[in-house]
């Protein structure tokens, strides 16, 4: 009986067929992203990448992971690099008007890990949540609505689009994802003292990278216990969204604070893309409700 229960809701949270709009959504704001972190790379391309650059084929290659590639390493002239670069960007725009949708996410995905692996030692924490937004759009239908191949499939005479089961994997990996990073970030945290002893909002505020000058603020309240509250309340919200994602009394309403709440923990931390990265994650759940958090139809009597 146990193992049934298990069964069905394996198959209920990753196979029941679930509207592609969420996803469509996603996509858009990922696409987005993805240009405005091209928009980042794209000043000092010649300079990291270029014949002469900072970061030689080889550097690179000695920084990546055990089997990593980068088609970027085929280009070894300024035109040819600027060239593939043009293409990368190209890709992020099909996938953002969702002209080629799943190919164009393909795509996007590939080349987008390829620039990764030129430069790994550049990529910070909104490059890695990108990545792993491409790949969850890649298995479901992420133009399916929302989209030029929407609309050519409406001129055309198609039906509407349906429930479809591969929307709900992308999603369901959507979902485990937003879980397991955020995990993932507190772990990480709570490896340093500052962030017990309630200082770490201190340093975030005064770190040269930062994004808002938190620190007169600080020093205005003269307030200790404002510092311990901001660093403490971050970590409580991280806590809560990792494990509120999983109930369905609190799914919605915590991805919903999400949406808000993360952007500005990336703004506190210096790194807003990557808050928008994370709040990407929580768009489909504040949308609608996990299947594993909803009732299995009931059997029909006879």
């Amino acid at each position: 009986m146990v193992s049934s229960g298990i069964g069905e809701t394996w198959t209920r949270f990753w196979f029941t067929p679930a509207d592609a709009r969420p996803l469509a959504i996603v996509r858009i704001l990922t696409a987005t992203l993805g240009l405005l972190l091209l928009w980042s790379y794209a000043g000092d391309l010649q300079a990291w990448f270029g014949p002469g650059g900072m970061i030689p084929r080889d550097v690179a290659a000695a920084w990546r992971p055990r089997f990593g590639v980068s088609l970027f390493d085929l280009a070894t002239t300024p035109a040819s690099l600027q060239a593939l670069f043009a293409a990368t960007v190209v890709a992020f725009v099909a996938l953002l008007v969702g002209v080629g949708s799943r190919i164009a996410a393909v795509v996007s995905a590939v080349l987008w890990a390829s620039l990764l692996h030129r430069g790994p030692m550049l990529v910070g924490p909104a490059d890695d949540c990108l990545a792993v937004l491409l790949w969850c759009l890649v298995v479901g239908p992420c133009g399916r609505d929302l989209s030029i191949d929407r609309w050519l499939a409406a001129r055309a005479g198609g039906a509407p689009p349906a429930p479809s089961a591969w929307a709900r994997v992308s999603l369901g990996l959507l979902q485990v994802h937003a879980s397991a990073l955020t995990v993932a970030a507190v772990l990480a945290q709570l490896r340093g003292d500052v962030w017990w002893d309630g200082t770490a909002a201190w340093w975030l505020a005064v770190r040269a990278s930062r994004v808002v000058d938190l620190a007169p603020l600080y020093a205005y309240a003269r307030s200790e216990y404002l510092m311990n509250l901001v660093t403490h309340a971050i970590v409580a919200f991280e806590i809560l969204f990792a494990v509120g994602l999983w109930f369905a009394t609190t799914q919605r309403t915590i991805a919903r604070i999400g949406l808000v709440a993360w952007p500005l923990v990336g703004i506190v931390a210096g790194e807003p893309l990557w808050g928008l990265a994370m709040g990407i994650f929580a768009v489909p759940l504040a949308l609608d409700a996990s299947p594993l958090l909803k009732e299995a139809p009931s059997a029909s009597a006879g």
